[in-house]
């Protein structure tokens, strides 16, 4: 099975394109942000309104002290932007008052932040501090059961189940590369194409 694995990675390494939130996520602040603003919104309008934000307020700080209006209207285009301005000004405060103004670096630390579930914290952990974990999202779920790793119904599932059956060095990577493949292919025929032009099929 491992070596099933690396065959797959290394395809999908080949085939990665940049995320659209990775310019917007330069510090592992920002990355948290544009990661907590992106649920059930496309990444491309996220990483918009983030640059934006970020052009206004960059750090805990700066954003713990903005106006809550002014955080509604900078996300707006952003899902559920009002409940997320919220959530994000607290985080912010929080980080603040609780962490010195850092990011924090473990999984129970991250899911105490208002607005942060596993999902996120584990993105953070592979991403910004190169942490094994796995951060499924909605392509990580479809293309881990597309690919028969996991056989499973929600994204929550598939972490508890991809924790048991990936090898472990492969953590950190496999959120960005599966995204990127993803959003590359929306839809799971187009994604049958792509696997079995590559000899990859599951």
């Amino acid at each position: 099975m491992s070596d099933r694995f690396h065959k797959i990675f290394e395809t999908f390494k080949k085939n990665y394109r940049e995320i659209p939130l990775v310019p917007v996520s330069d510090t592992p602040f920002h990355a948290l942000v544009a990661v907590m603003l992106s649920a059930r919104t496309r990444d491309e309008t996220t990483a918009v309104r983030c640059k934006e934000l970020f052009e206004i307020a960059s750090t805990p700080q700066e954003i713990a002290s903005l106006q809550l209006e002014k955080i509604e209207q900078t996300i707006r285009p952003v899902s559920f932007y009002k409940v997320k301005a919220v959530n994000l000004q607290k985080l912010a405060q929080k980080i603040v008052e609780d962490f010195h103004g850092e990011v924090p670096k473990t999984l129970e630390e991250l899911t105490t932040l208002p607005g942060v579930g596993r999902k996120t914290a584990n993105i953070i952990l592979a991403r910004c501090f190169n942490i094994p974990a796995i951060g499924v999202d909605t392509h990580v779920h479809r293309i881990a059961n597309f690919l028969g790793w996991v056989n499973t119904k929600t994204p929550e599932q598939t972490e508890q189940e991809l924790v048991k059956v990936l090898p472990k060095k492969y953590w950190v990577d496999v959120n960005q590369y599966l995204v990127s493949i993803g959003q590359q292919y929306r839809n799971n025929n187009l994604l049958a194409k792509f696997l079995e032009e590559n000899s990859l099929q599951p």
